[in-house]
């Protein structure tokens, strides 16, 4: 992928669409407890797709908060969050209970559900938080299973970083 693909992620019913520009910063799966509560959360919802992965983790692409933008049905979104609390807000397109994305408010990325992108987006590089995996069915064949979140995850996001001058954009949807 270069600076200048455009991945563009939809709702199940086509109302709600992003546009991603340029390569994600990177694609994991996330086996912590929070994504895990959440996609069953989810999953629940009349008319949901599925969220969780067939070994129990949530597929994500990361993109810098500078390269994504809502290209239609903004009105749509609403956002959910675990507790009052929560710095992170996942995102749910309304009309067909499609979830969208997760925003971390006070990082500079933006996490978008694999599921929502094309088949030619990058596939799942590592597996995140294994030690939070729960069940007895194994991680992905052949994909590296960090416990936490391992050093080339922090260099990748700190470098995205770095190359939007430090910034930390606010999302306003």
């Amino acid at each position: 992928m270069t600076a200048k693909t455009r991945l563009s992620a939809t709702c199940t019913c086509g109302q709600v669409a992003l546009a991603a520009t340029g390569a994600p910063i990177l694609s994991a799966v996330c086996y912590c407890g929070d994504c895990r509560t959440a996609a069953r959360q989810f999953e629940a919802a009349p008319g949901a797709p599925p969220v969780l992965s067939a070994d129990g983790g949530v597929d994500y692409c990361l993109f810098r908060k500078d390269r994504v933008a809502i290209t239609s049905g903004e009105v749509h979104l609403r956002e959910h969050r675990l507790t009052e609390a929560s710095p992170t807000r996942r995102v749910v397109a309304a009309c067909c209970n499609t979830p969208m994305f997760l925003d971390f408010t006070r990082g500079h990325w933006l996490t978008i559900f694999r599921d929502r992108l094309p088949a030619s987006a990058p596939p799942v590089e590592m597996g995140l938080m294994v030690k939070q995996k729960t069940g007895d069915r194994p991680c992905r064949d052949g994909l590296p299973a960090y416990p936490a979140y391992p050093a080339k995850f922090m260099i990748r996001v700190v470098l995205a970083w770095a190359g939007m001058g430090f910034r930390r954009p606010t999302l306003t949807w």
